[in-house]
Parts: C-alpha cells; sequence; structure tokens
C-alpha cells in the first residue's frame, strides 16, 4: 500500500507539473501576441503618419518620369539619320517629359507591323506600305509626306549580266520587299516595258536577305534603295539597269498610329519643325552629311557627297493631289490581287485643320 500511495502522489505530482507548465506556456503565448500586436498597430501608426509623404514621393518620381516616342533609325542618306545624329529632337521634346528611343526596321513594312502592335510611334516609309497596313485593318495616320528622290531606288543586275533592258527580265527571278518602293517601281517598269507582273519571278526578300541573294547569283535583278544601290556598284557586284527618277510618282510618307496621334499632337507636332529643319540644313550642307553619315552608311564622304544629289530635300504638305495619289496606288495594287480588300485611304489622312496645327508654317506655304 504505501507503495501505491508512493506511485499515485508521483503521478499527481507530475499531471500538477505538466499543468504548471501548460498554464506558464499558454501565458507566454498571450503576453506575446499582445506585445506583438501593439508592436504592430504602432508601426501601423508610423506607416500611417508617413503615408502621405510616401505617396507625394511616388507621385514625383512618376511625374519626372520621362515618357518615349519611338521615331524609326533611318541607314540611308536622309535627314531623319541627321536628325537621330544632331540631337536636336530630344532637347526639344525633354520639356514635354518625352526622350527619344530610335529602333531600327528591315524595311517600310516591317515598321507598320510594328506601328500597329506598338512597337513603334513615328515610321518612314515609301507610299505602298501604308496601302497594304491599311488594307489589314490599322488605323494608321498619314502625317507629312516628301518629294519622290526617285533616282536613289534602282534596279540592279549582276555586273556581268546579258540583261540589257526591263524588257529582258521576262522570266527571270526579280528580288525586292514586298509592299515596298522597289515593289512598286518594278511594276511600273514592267508595265512602261509592256510586262505584267506574272511575267517575272516574284522573290520577296528583306533587303539584307535580298543582298545575300544577289551576291550569290540566287536572283537576276533586285530593286531597292540606297546605300544597297552604291554600296554594290563600288563592289563591282552589281550595275544599275534603271533607276526610279522617271517612274516614281509618289514621296515617302512619315506617319503615326491614330492612338498616338490623338494621345500626342503637340510630340508629333515638335518632330515635323525639327524634322523640317533638319531637311534644310541638310540640303545645304554636303560635305557636313557626309562626314556625319558615313559610319551610318558605311560609305565614304566622298561618295555620300556625290550621292547628295540623288534626293530632293524638303516636307510637303498633304493636299488632295497627294491624297487622290495615293488612292491611285491603292487601287493598282487592289487591281493586281496584292490586297485583299479595295481600301479608302482617305481614312488614313486628317482634316485640313488637323494638319495645320501640326505641319510646320513654311511647309504648309509650299502648297
Amino acid at each position: 500500500m504505501p507503495a501505491l500511495k508512493g506511485k499515485f502522489e508521483f503521478r499527481k505530482s507530475q499531471r500538477t507539473t505538466r499543468r504548471s507548465l501548460l498554464f506558464v506556456l499558454g501565458y507566454c503565448l498571450m503576453l506575446s501576441t499582445v506585445l506583438s500586436s501593439c508592436g504592430e498597430a504602432k508601426n501601423n501608426t508610423q506607416q500611417s503618419a508617413a503615408s502621405p509623404e510616401s505617396v507625394a514621393s511616388s507621385t514625383t518620381e512618376k511625374s519626372t518620369e520621362k515618357q518615349v516616342v519611338r521615331i524609326v533609325r533611318s541607314k540611308q542618306l536622309s535627314a531623319l539619320a541627321v536628325l537621330e545624329k544632331q540631337g536636336s529632337l530630344e532637347k526639344r521634346l525633354e520639356p514635354l517629359g518625352f526622350k527619344v528611343q530610335w529602333p531600327e526596321f528591315a524595311a517600310g513594312p516591317q515598321q507598320l507591323e510594328a506601328l500597329n502592335a506598338n512597337g513603334l510611334d513615328i515610321a518612314s516609309t515609301a507610299e505602298s506600305p501604308p496601302v497594304f497596313s491599311q488594307a489589314a485593318g490599322a488605323a494608321l495616320v498619314y502625317l507629312s509626306t516628301t518629294r519622290p528622290s526617285g533616282k536613289a531606288i534602282s534596279l540592279l543586275v549582276p555586273v556581268n549580266s546579258p540583261i540589257k533592258s526591263v524588257a529582258d527580265l521576262k522570266g527571270k527571278k526579280v528580288a525586292f520587299q514586298k509592299a515596298s518602293i522597289g515593289h512598286y517601281l518594278l511594276v511600273k517598269a514592267l508595265e512602261d516595258a509592256g510586262l505584267k507582273l506574272s511575267d517575272v519571278q516574284s522573290v520577296f526578300l528583306t533587303p539584307p536577305d535580298a543582298n545575300a541573294a544577289f551576291s550569290q547569283s540566287k536572283v537576276d535583278a533586285w530593286y531597292i534603295w540606297e546605300p544597297f544601290v552604291t554600296r554594290n556598284v563600288e563592289k563591282k557586284i552589281a550595275r544599275v539597269l534603271a533607276d526610279g527618277g522617271k517612274l516614281r510618282d509618289t514621296g515617302n510618307f512619315y506617319s503615326t498610329s491614330r492612338q498616338f496621334y490623338q494621345a500626342h499632337p503637340d510630340v508629333i507636332k515638335v518632330f515635323l519643325e525639327e524634322l523640317q529643319k533638319t531637311e534644310i540644313w541638310t540640303k545645304d550642307h554636303p560635305k557636313e552629311v557626309a562626314q556625319l553619315l558615313a559610319p551610318v552608311t558605311q560609305l565614304d564622304p566622298p561618295t555620300l557627297e556625290i550621292m547628295h544629289d540623288k534626293y530632293d530635300y524638303g516636307l510637303l504638305p498633304i493636299t488632295d493631289k497627294t491624297i487622290t495619289k495615293q488612292q491611285e496606288v491603292a487601287d493598282k495594287w487592289y487591281s493586281l490581287g496584292l490586297i485583299p480588300k479595295k481600301v479608302n485611304v482617305k481614312e488614313g489622312f486628317l482634316t485640313p485643320e488637323e494638319y495645320a496645327k501640326i505641319t510646320p508654317s513654311d511647309v504648309l506655304a509650299t502648297k
């Protein structure tokens, strides 16, 4: 019995000890929670007190963060290339809270694909890419146009080719960027020679791919623009069969998306003003332009000075004549079955009043 009693008292003692431990642990846990809650409340109070300053700081950071306008990079002997190099546009746009990026694209069609996909804000193309873009449903806006500069686009054949005239192209492989000025001028050159586009084998290649194919004699001819023309002629890879001097009846277009135009007409106005100033400077300073753009074009300055005469500089205003001619281009592509529907190009043009607000005054004066 004493043994049982001792055993019972021992177990009772164990239970008492466990209860005490549980009580102590529970009390500590409760105390820890209370202290923690107090600490959080204090921190929350401090954060709440600092909240207006934090919000103000965040707002200030956002307000000082510059927006970006993406303008296509030109690799040609052009005022647009000069504009990038001189940096005047960046200075003009800085007070508006914008910085400039200059993304590069293979050709006009790729630019307008990017424009439609919000990967570019201002494009520089010939007449045909906007038509193909409109046919695909893109909401683009024609901003300004230029003089034709047809001599800067040429139909090349290999230097030892037996081809002597455009008529000799019948049945031959001709490379060009689809929906480009090369495509458009090939159609006109063939028609002038009594041929149709279907009389040649069209090889759709981007300029870099066409350059490789042409140099490897995989195509018989290539319709392309400068500086590809002069590079290949200088290397004695090609000779000019014909240039676009007499055939080209359209200029280039600067264009944007409808969304960007509606959001930032002030940026577009500054861009066109600075571009027109640069057009005039480029026209009057062939030597300086040649030095500036030698790295861009990969041609030596003396060659670029000679090339300078192939271009006609200065922006032109959008007029009824411009719109009518662009409609003719659209109708031509539709008649050839190369766009899926008739395009009303006027949907991409602004009203005269809207153009007056963004077009430089000296450009408007040339109407």
